[in-house]
């Protein structure tokens, strides 16, 4: 069943908008959306690999379209690929889409900017672009180039990896023991929390329009945030501009 997303305004290129009524940006819970099998694969492969996935994904979509309101994004490092699975997507009938690969972008500054916003330059503007594996300090910038949410999931990846995540870094309590003998469930708790705190800043700044400020300030907290910003700004500014107010 397709979801009613309706865009309100702008921060930037950031979407304020509300989804069945709830506010975007927004944080997506473990059984808030069905999502539609795919065909997965490795973020740096053969081509003519990602073209078979993008098929076979796109394949699943079509024979489920009736069962799930979510489908993943495929196509591996090929923005071509990426765009070709998503707008077919939108054609079968999806409007909500999980960025495939989201772990592997984090470490790849230039192509994360380069794949985000040529996805949200190509969607279609009730499309609804979602990212896993995000650190909380980096939710702030991913909203800014237009993501609409996040999946909690990446409480649990984070909590298994023994990382506590805050809102300006992620700790690893292996070296940094900030708490001693915590569960892993007290662990995912805590950094549930802490992305549920970062949506509502994020979701303030942008009624304030001050999401900008947020990415800035953000962008100090670690080597990727601050690469990221460089690179979005140095290459798509013309993307920012269009969707900036001029005081």
């Amino acid at each position: 069943m397709i979801k009613k997303f309706e865009i309100k305004s702008h921060d930037g290129p950031g979407r304020i908008g509300k989804i069945d009524g709830e506010k975007t940006p927004i944080l997506f819970y473990e059984n808030d959306l069905k999502i539609c099998p795919s065909e997965g694969s490795a973020y740096n492969i053969d081509k003519e690999i990602a073209q078979f996935n993008v098929n076979e994904t796109l394949r699943l979509a079509r024979e489920n379209v009736d069962t799930y309101d979510a489908a993943v994004i495929q196509g591996s490092k090929y923005i071509d690929l990426r765009i070709e699975c998503m707008k077919e997507l939108e054609n079968i009938g999806y409007n909500i889409f999980i960025i495939a690969n989201g772990d592997e972008l984090l470490t790849n500054p230039r192509e994360l900017v380069d794949i985000v916003v040529n996805l949200r330059k190509n969607a279609h503007p009730s499309t609804m672009l979602i990212f896993t594996f995000a650190e909380s300090s980096f939710m702030p910038i991913l909203t800014y180039m237009g993501i609409d949410g996040f999946l909690t999931d990446a409480s649990n990846y984070y909590s298994h990896m023994n990382v506590l995540q805050t809102p300006t870094k992620a700790y690893d309590l292996n070296t940094y023991k900030i708490y001693k003998d915590i569960t892993r469930e007290e662990l995912e708790k805590k950094n549930i929390e802490c992305l549920e705190f970062v949506i509502r800043e994020i979701q303030t700044h942008m009624e304030n329009s001050s999401l900008r400020n947020l990415v800035e300030e953000r962008s100090g907290t670690a080597p990727q945030n601050i690469s990221t910003l460089k690179i979005l700004d140095k290459t798509y500014m013309d993307f920012i501009l269009e969707y900036s107010q001029l005081f």
